[in-house]
């Protein structure tokens, strides 16, 4: 076992997965494995095996599965992987490092031994803590990996969240209008859910295709995304076109309908609203998208968080005009050029104990007396510092203590064992 031990964790983090399986097939012999980690921003959701299962897994099937797992235990339970119901084994795992992992296994017998199944969750226990404990101190390359494919997710689930959003308020105007009779509401609410999902279906190949599009043809795409709604709903929408023949970058447009979708739902939202006006205006380097309504209750007018996210990852800005009683006028401003991703500061290099050891270097002390304070080995303490002063890019320990001045860290004290 220790010898099991070992060969997984040696084994790199995009292999941490195949490895496991193939040293648990020795316990639990198994079809197909799927993992969730809170560890990997880059890939959450990983699988290994029969690839009739592992390429029909998805994100939602594993959180559902993460909520009825148990950490440290390996349950065997009925449940849904792959688009169909099997019997799984689940291991999870919450170590005091990282936030923890769960596997999904698909056991070839139906109840594998208990004492297999204890050692599994075991050697998956020691598996999580290992790979929690090597995500706190990535390296520049999987940071930046994982930052871009953060920022990325984030702004699918933005997009795909107000397309939804779009639809669903415009079934339920639909099914609420009292211009319409129940059958005539019932087929065109059913027409609206058809054509949402071919437009599901087909985002994907869409977005794939990175191209520049003209000003008015990308607010044309709006203007059919948002007809319906218009159509039904009890408030005056009125969508203008914008001026000239602008070409925007595909990833502006997309934010650009994203957040002028938001802002429309959410002034649609807001009970008191009897007009709202949305526009369009490429200007030199930036498109204005401004969005006006009348309702006097401005309380609720600010932006939400998940449009703030997306304007600002491409380094939009806000500028907000409310006056209760009157109204809100609500501008996202973007920039028709891609922003820089911002530089880490020197301090975001470091992980958890490296900052404990600078903030001994910074109090004046020595290696001795912060190994004796953190309950590390002195030569523990020399390397955290040969790493601090490595990465700082500076060349002695008081270049370092004054880059840590400004840093917002508890002073060292004494640990208990």
């Amino acid at each position: 076992m220790l010898d099991v031990v070992e060969r997984i964790l040696s084994a790199p983090r995009p292999q941490l997965l195949s490895r496991f399986t193939a040293e648990l097939g020795r316990l639990v012999p198994h079809r197909a494995a799927a993992m969730q980690t809170g560890d990997c921003p880059r890939s959450p959701l990983k699988v290994v095996g029969d690839e009739a299962i592992t390429q029909a897994v998805t994100s939602v099937e594993l959180q559902r599965l993460v909520d009825r797992s148990e950490p440290g235990k390996a349950l065997v339970i009925d449940g849904v992987l792959g688009g169909a119901e099997r019997r799984l084994v689940l291991l999870a795992s919450t170590p005091a490092v990282g936030k923890g992992a769960v596997i999904a296994v698909v056991p070839e017998a139906a109840e594998p031994p208990s004492a297999e199944l204890e050692l599994a969750a075991q050697l998956w226990h020691i598996a999580s803590t290992d790979a929690g404990q090597r995500a706190t101190d990535p390296g520049p390359d999987v940071l930046a990996s994982s930052l871009a494919a953060a920022s990325a997710r984030a702004q699918a689930i933005t997009d795909l969240g107000q397309a939804h959003a779009a639809t669903l308020a415009t079934i339920l105007a639909v099914l609420r209008s009292g211009r319409l009779s129940d059958t005539v509401a019932r087929r065109t609410a059913t027409d609206l859910a058809a054509d949402a999902l071919l437009e599901l279906k087909g985002v994907v190949d869409r977005d794939e295709v990175l191209s520049a599009e003209q000003a008015g043809a990308a607010f044309a795409v709006l203007k059919t995304q948002l007809a319906d709604l218009v159509r039904h709903t009890e408030v005056d929408v009125e969508l203008v076109d914008p001026v000239g023949d602008a070409s925007l970058p595909q990833d502006i447009a997309h934010t650009a309908r994203t957040l002028t979708r938001g802002l429309v739902l959410a002034a649609v939202d807001r009970s008191a609203t009897t007009r709202l006006r949305a526009s369009w205006r490429p200007d030199g380097s930036t498109l204005r998208i401004t969005v006006r309504d009348d309702c006097p209750d401005v309380a609720d007018a600010i932006p939400s968080r998940g449009l703030t996210e997306r304007l600002t990852a491409i380094g939009g800005h806000w500028e907000v005009d409310a006056a209760p009683g009157w109204g809100t006028t609500v501008t996202a401003v973007l920039p028709l050029g891609v922003a820089e991703p911002p530089e880490l500061r020197p301090l975001d290099r470091l992980n958890p104990r490296e900052l404990e050891v600078l903030a001994g270097i910074s109090q004046g002390m020595r290696n001795r007396q912060i190994a004796e304070q953190l309950q590390l080995s002195e030569h523990t303490v020399k390397f955290h510092v040969r790493n601090i002063l490595d990465k700082l890019a500076v060349s002695s320990r008081g270049e370092a203590a004054a880059l840590a001045r400004d840093l917002p860290v508890e002073p060292v004290t004494h640990r208990s064992a």
